[in-house]
């Protein structure tokens, strides 16, 4: 099978190249001529100049394609402008699709987020058919995704071919733009003093992600959603397996989720003076809330993971040493 992958070059759609190759596919990939290749060394692939947004460069990266990975988006929300934002991850979505429909593309699969997914109020994992119940002004990255699904859900209900995969926190090695791997530099330079939260997270590795994209193409169900994880964790559980990886003292500092609000505001404030802060205020709001998803479905129909969190930890943290960020 010969694969585009829009947003081939950053940390989750490298990874896809990579797995395409490796099952023997051919993989092309849509960046910017000022794009860095660097997550993508060492892998072969074909080139196609041109942005999501360019609807003549898009048709002509379609063009002799089985498959479409749309991958690319604004994903650092804490970030970016979220005009652009909204225009990249909705807008970027329809033009993706219809490029691909007028190609004769055979299916897309399209990357979501566990984002778009609400978390459950029993602090319970939540499964593919929970909707998005948070505020869309103080979390406009979920919902910006919402939307995305929603222009999914109008296209397959045309008739287009398209499976819909939503990743939840994504560890792992080639995490160039520090993601997810904030996680790790934080605890590394601040140890015992990283404050811990009540709620908690689901994560996965990219490299099990990449897997599981391959998956959903080949035997993914059309119009269904895929909640891609592998584990969930308190956030106390979590900052001290990332510790003990990293050869830091256990963060043992807790904030009782009454103070998360006050914090929040802060933040807000903060932010609003220009001070750059390493989480936004929607984090911290969200910092005494299970968010854990269930992954049933995907390791039932498409495949289960086979790297477990703290091997994806040590091969993150390595990674990052070999490359100078730590």
């Amino acid at each position: 099978m010969k694969a585009l992958v829009t947003g081939g070059t950053g940390f989750v759609g490298s990874h896809i190249v990579r797995a395409l190759h490796e099952a023997g596919h051919q993989a092309r990939v849509l960046h910017r001529s000022s794009s860095k290749l660097d997550a993508l060394s060492g892998v072969p692939f074909e080139s196609a100049i041109g942005d999501i947004l360019d609807h003549a460069a898009l048709e002509q990266a379609c063009a002799g394609c089985d498959w479409v990975f749309h991958v690319a988006a604004v994903a650092d929300y804490w970030r970016a402008d979220k005009a652009k934002m909204f225009e990249a991850n909705v807008e970027g979505t329809r033009r993706v699709l219809r490029a691909a429909r007028s190609a004769g593309v055979q299916r897309v699969v399209f990357t979501s987020s566990a984002a778009a997914i609400g978390p459950r109020a029993d602090g319970q994992p939540a499964d593919e058919t929970i909707p998005f119940n948070l505020s869309p002004e103080r979390f406009p990255y979920g919902y910006s995704k919402v939307q995305a699904e929603a222009v999914v859900a109008e296209a397959v209900q045309a008739g287009q071919d398209v499976v819909i995969v939503n990743p939840v926190i994504v560890m792992g090695p080639g995490d160039l733009n520090m993601i997810s791997g904030t996680y790790i530099m934080q605890i590394k330079q601040m140890g015992a003093w990283v404050p811990v939260t009540p709620g908690g997270i689901s994560v996965i590795d990219a490299r099990d992600v990449a897997r599981m994209h391959l998956a959903a193409a080949e035997r993914g169900r059309t119009g269904e959603r895929y909640i891609l994880g592998t584990a969930n964790y308190t956030h106390r559980e979590w900052y001290g397996m990332i510790a003990a990886t990293v050869g830091a003292r256990r963060p043992f500092l807790p904030v009782p989720g009454f103070v998360l609000p006050l914090a929040a505001a802060g933040i807000d404030l903060a932010r609003r003076l220009g001070i750059e802060t390493p989480i936004d205020a929607d984090q911290a709001r969200l910092g005494a809330t299970n968010i854990y998803f269930d992954p049933a479905k995907a390791w039932r129909e498409l495949v289960p993971p086979q790297i477990d969190m703290k091997q994806s930890l040590s091969d993150t943290y390595h990674w990052y040493q070999e490359h100078g960020f730590l």
